[in-house]
């Protein structure tokens, strides 16, 4: 995304997110724990803009996303979202299913690692949340349930459809969106749907800790890894080889290619400048 902005001010305040930085990582937190972290409109339309705004302004260099309380995110609030949506129209309904999609193809372009804390119940649009994200560290009381289906609406929601099969098959990703059945973190760990499995409690931890490690290191090469994993989805290997080229030879007029010649020859640790 284009760091050039306009008139708009940065948001000094989210009403629906809770939302912290540090050394570079921001650290937005699903602040709803009396009802499991269940996203409404406004939370959705949060996200979207936040993560648009992280990515022009360029001093954030990894995300946590993490919820409060007993859970991670139940999915869409059932009265605020549910019950409202039964009384739209077809353009409003299509105005909201586009922003919940604009939400995870904001987690998946944003310039910077996405790391999702999960803990608990992650739950509809929760789950895919959760999937979209970069990496995925989980407790053992995580369980991921793609309820799509038992709402009687398709389980290819929020791209889910498009990234499940990539990160578990499609055997797995057919059973999971067409069932709907919770996943719990030992299975999810089996099929490659989690990055890590880490102690009872420590999820968030261990998220801020591989944060920290990625704000360290050469955010553009970040970025750069994060843009040709998307971008090489639906590619074919020539066109993949050619982008990864052109790439590697822009990144190597970058200062982070020098810097880390100029370290490795003096023996000591790249400062690297994510330039």
């Amino acid at each position: 995304m284009s760091p050039f902005t306009g008139s708009t001010p940065s948001t000094e305040r989210w009403r629906n997110l809770r939302v912290t930085r540090q050394d570079g990582v921001a650290t937005v937190t699903l602040d709803r724990p009396e009802k499991l972290n269940a996203l409404t409109f406004g939370a959705y339309a949060d996200l979207r803009d936040l993560l648009a705004e992280l990515s022009r302004e360029r001093s954030v260099r990894a995300l946590v996303l993490a919820g409060e309380g007993r859970g991670f995110c139940s999915g869409g609030d059932v009265d605020e979202i549910i019950g409202a949506t039964l009384a739209m129209d077809t353009a409003q309904l299509l105005d909201f299913n586009r922003m919940t999609g604009q939400v995870v193809r904001a987690v998946r372009e944003c310039p910077f690692p996405v790391i999702a804390a999960v803990h608990g119940v992650a739950a509809g649009a929760g789950a895919v949340l959760a999937l979209a994200a970069d990496f995925r560290i989980a407790d053992p009381t995580a369980r991921f349930a793609f309820l799509f289906t038992r709402v009687g609406l398709s389980g290819g929601d929020m791209g889910a459809a498009y990234l499940l099969p990539r990160v578990v098959g499609l055997g797995h990703a057919t059973r999971l969106l067409m069932l709907g059945e919770p996943v719990r973190a030992p299975e999810a760990e089996r099929i490659g749907l989690l990055s890590e499995l880490v102690d009872e409690g420590k999820a968030d931890a261990r998220a801020a800790e591989l944060a920290a490690h990625l704000a360290a290191g050469p955010a553009l090469a970040y970025a750069q890894t994060k843009a040709l994993l998307t971008a090489e989805l639906d590619m074919p290997l020539a066109a993949s080889v050619e982008l990864d080229a052109n790439t590697q030879a822009l990144l190597m007029h970058g200062e982070d290619y020098a810097e880390f010649h100029a370290a490795f020859t003096g023996k000591r640790p790249p400062r690297w400048k994510g330039r």
